[in-house]
C-alpha cells in the first residue's frame, strides 16, 4: 500500500507540474508541493530511524514542519497576489482529471489501510490511513476550485481552494512543533 502511495504521489508530481504552469494555477501548484513534502517526508522518516536518540528525532520533524511551513508561505504569498492583482488563471483539464483520480485513490487507499491496520491491531497503519484520506480530502478541495473556474468562471476559486491547503499545512507544522 505505501508503494502505491508513494508511486501516486510521483507521478502526480510530474503531471501537476505541467498542470499548474500551464494553467497557471496557484491550487495544482500548492497540491503538487503538498505532494513532494509527502515524499519528503517519508525520506525524513528513514533518515532518523537510520540513526538513534532524540536530538535526531527532533531534528527529523523541524525538517517536516518547516517544508510546511515553507509550503503554508508560499501559497499565501501566491494567492495575495492572484487575488489582488486579478489574474485569472487557465483551465486545466488535466488538473481536474488527476486531482479527480486522485481522491478516489486516496480515498480507495485510505479504506484499505484503516480495514488492514485494525486487522492487524496496527495504530501506525491506521494513522496512516487518516493521512492518505486527509490528501483525499486536499484532492477533492483542489478539484471544487478547479471546476468552478472551468465551469462557472469563478477563476477566484482556484486560488481560494489553495488556501484549504494552507489550512491544512499550518497545522500540520504546529501540531510537529507542539510535540517537542
Amino acid at each position: 500500500m505505501e508503494v502505491a502511495t508513494l508511486t501516486w504521489n510521483v507521478i502526480g508530481i510530474a503531471v501537476l507540474a505541467l498542470a499548474a504552469v500551464t494553467a497557471r494555477s496557484v491550487a495544482l501548484a500548492g497540491f503538487g508541493l503538498d505532494s513532494l513534502i509527502e515524499i519528503g517526508a517519508s525520506t525524513v522518516v528513514l533518515w532518523e530511524l537510520a540513526g538513534t536518540g532524540e536530538k535526531r528525532q527532533r531534528q527529523a520533524l523541524r525538517m517536516i514542519a518547516f517544508a510546511f511551513v515553507a509550503l503554508a508561505l508560499y501559497l499565501i504569498v501566491q494567492t495575495a497576489a492572484v487575488l489582488v492583482g486579478g489574474f485569472h488563471p487557465h483551465h486545466s483539464a488535466a488538473g481536474i482529471v488527476w486531482t479527480a483520480l486522485t481522491a478516489f485513490v486516496m480515498f480507495g487507499l485510505a479504506e484499505a489501510k484503516r480495514r488492514t491496520g485494525s486487522a492487524l491491531g496496527n495504530p501506525v497503519l491506521i494513522t496512516e490511513g487518516r493521512v492518505t484520506f486527509i490528501d483525499g480530502l486536499l484532492a477533492v478541495a483542489v478539484l471544487v476550485g478547479l471546476v468552478l473556474n472551468a465551469a462557472l468562471g469563478a477563476w477566484w476559486a482556484d486560488p481560494a481552494s489553495g488556501l484549504v491547503i494552507v489550512f491544512y499545512a499550518a497545522k500540520e507544522a504546529r501540531g510537529i512543533l507542539g510535540r517537542r
